[in-house]
Order: structure tokens, then C-alpha cells, then sequence
């Protein structure tokens, strides 16, 4: 089987505090799950994160930014 490979790799992003900023990154096989990180530590969707996925492309939504999530 064909490994999954990053076609479009995630792109450093600037949000202002208290606003959402979209991390989008895309995959050589569509429909593949992706497991958003920040460091070691899993995300799960919440209030503060949501996540998309249509075809190829996978979108992580950080609501209510904060320096922290940098």
C-alpha cells in the first residue's frame, strides 16, 4: 500500500488574541484520518478547536487564540 505523504504541508499562521485563525494542511490520499497535535499533546475537538476535513484536505480551527497556542 501506498504510504500517506503531505502534499501541502501546514504554513505558519498570525491571528490576534481573542480571534480563530485555520492551520490547513493536505494529504496525498483523501478520506486518510489526521490526529492534530501541539507538541505531545493530542487535540480534541471542543469550544476551542474544530476540525474539518473534505477530500484531501484537513483544517484545524483554533477559536478564542491565545499566546499559548502559539
Amino acid at each position: 500500500e501506498i504510504p500517506v505523504l503531505f502534499k501541502q504541508e501546514l504554513q505558519n499562521e498570525e491571528a490576534k488574541e481573542g480571534k480563530q485563525v485555520k492551520l490547513t494542511c493536505e494529504l496525498s490520499k483523501p478520506g486518510t484520518p489526521v490526529k492534530w497535535m501541539k507538541g505531545d499533546t493530542v487535540l480534541y475537538a471542543s469550544e476551542k478547536y474544530e476540525f474539518k476535513q473534505r477530500g484531501t484536505v484537513a483544517e484545524l480551527i483554533i477559536r478564542d487564540v491565545k499566546s499559548i497556542d502559539s
